[in-house]
């Protein structure tokens, strides 16, 4: 573990300095912690617990807590404050001090709240895995369940001070231990850039194979756009009409101009998002141009979202799982209710052509484009694909499968120092309440 490792080189460091690492450990624990203090520990360690709460989360939960989050590679920022810490704009005071970007969740005395910016997570993201742990019993439940969810879900990578080092050992006791330390720290070092290469790698990889998935998809629904029977100045057509129509074009070029420009995973949840949007506008054309009225905004359908959006809920039992309800098109509706087998989309593995639900955890970010606002985890549950992404290891290479991870121009880690949107962290703890309620929206 990258955490254990570089606390076990701290501690020989303070073995050959023990004296002056009390006395500083000593000033530390009886400073008045502010938020420069917080920010400090935080840019050199993902989880701060001020001195006065140790007794709600006690020093080997904290290590146990942040080993979890450098593990998983991810820009999440936990804070215990006491009761009494000033409120007003603390995340907005606490991101700025920091200047990493990512997301900070405060436990402050009995009260729990947490922002991000847009690269790394949603409000609407944030809002609800705050909501999911409102009523957690216990510092450490609450902060350990939060964690869990948050790295299944944030976007970017860990800060690299987490792994550069730096802290308080005092100069004397580095210089006296560091013939000793030159090797073992020149190999940790070595050990860290190593598996970080090698987690880009594995990213790159994922992406190549979503590169030949997303192509067949956006050449499918140009080929769709050029069997439409319509044209903006044709008799009958009107501005809403014209409107469908545009917007269907627009996302088909959104959908190669976001893949022409992906460089991780998760970014092509933007493209098959997009996708989805244009066929939607596709469905909303033909009813106008049939006299129907526009049809209620609904998933695509599970077995292939290139079959445009489901038009009914179906029972669907997975090999080996449980049954569930899964949007379907009209044909596979039909299809199902006739004892047939859907039409599924299958993709490309080791072992031949598979439904995507069984390719591999590569697959998570193309389907979380497509299934959005929070359904596809409780759609692949008892799949092979679910399965994968329950876990921060796979967050941690792939991203979270779905979500809108939004713009801003820095990922999750960067030192972005003052330089973020205000609005990612207004409300919270200083204007009025706590809570995911102050974020708005959803998945």
């Amino acid at each position: 573990m990258k955490a254990a490792l570089n606390r076990g080189l701290t501690l020989l460091v303070i073995a050959f300095a023990a004296l002056a690492v009390l006395s500083v450990g000593a000033t530390r624990a009886h400073a008045a912690t502010d938020v420069s203090t917080v920010a400090e520990a935080l840019q050199e360690s993902p989880v701060y617990v001020d001195p006065s709460m140790s007794g709600q989360l006690p020093k080997a939960d904290a290590e146990a807590l942040a080993d979890k989050i450098e593990d998983a590679d991810k820009p999440v920022f936990v804070a215990v404050l006491p009761a009494d810490f000033p409120k007003q704009d603390l995340f907005q005071n606490l991101r700025t001090a920091t200047g990493v970007t990512g997301l900070y969740a405060i436990r402050l005395g009995d009260d729990f709240d947490a922002k991000a910016d847009a690269a790394v997570l949603p409000p609407n993201g944030v809002e609800n895995l705050v909501t999911s742990v409102e009523d957690e019993n216990g510092t450490k439940n609450q902060l350990d369940d939060f964690t869990d969810r948050a790295l299944m879900n944030v976007g970017g990578s860990a800060p690299s001070s987490w792994t550069d080092g730096g802290g308080d050992v005092p100069t004397g006791a580095l210089i006296g231990a560091g013939a000793v330390l030159a090797a073992g720290g020149a190999g940790a070092y070595t050990l860290v850039r190593r598996n970080r290469r090698m987690r880009e790698e594995e990213r790159q990889a994922a992406l190549e194979k979503l590169r030949v998935v997303v192509d067949e998809d956006i050449t499918a629904f140009g080929e769709e756009l050029d069997r439409l029977d319509f044209h903006p100045a044709e008799k009958g057509a009107d501005d809403a009409m014209r409107a469908d129509y545009e917007r269907a074009l627009d996302a088909y070029e959104q959908a190669k101009s976001f893949m022409a420009a992906a460089q991780r995973p998760e970014e092509v949840r933007a493209v098959t998002q997009a996708l989805e949007d244009g066929r939607f506008s596709l469905a909303v054309l033909a009813a106008r141009r049939e006299g129907r009225p526009p049809p209620a905004r609904r998933a695509p359908c599970f077995f292939d979202p290139s079959h445009g959006p489901s038009v009914a809920d179906a029972t669907w039992t997975p090999d080996g799982g449980t049954p569930r309800e899964v949007p379907v098109c009209a044909a596979d509706r039909t299809r199902l209710a006739d004892g047939l087998d859907p039409a599924v989309r299958e993709v490309d593995t080791d072992t031949g052509r598979r439904p995507y639900w069984e390719a591999g955890p590569a697959y998570g970010p193309w389907a979380g484009g497509y299934f959005g606002g929070g359904i596809l985890p409780g759609l692949l549950v008892g799949t092979l694909l679910g399965q994968m992404m329950a876990g921060s290891a796979y967050a941690a290479t792939y991203g979270s499968g779905y979500g809108d991870f939004g713009g801003g121009g820095y990922e999750g880690g960067d030192v972005s120092g003052a330089d973020f949107s205000s609005g990612d962290f207004g409300g919270g703890f200083g204007d009025g309440g706590f809570g995911g309620g102050d974020f708005g929206g959803g998945f």
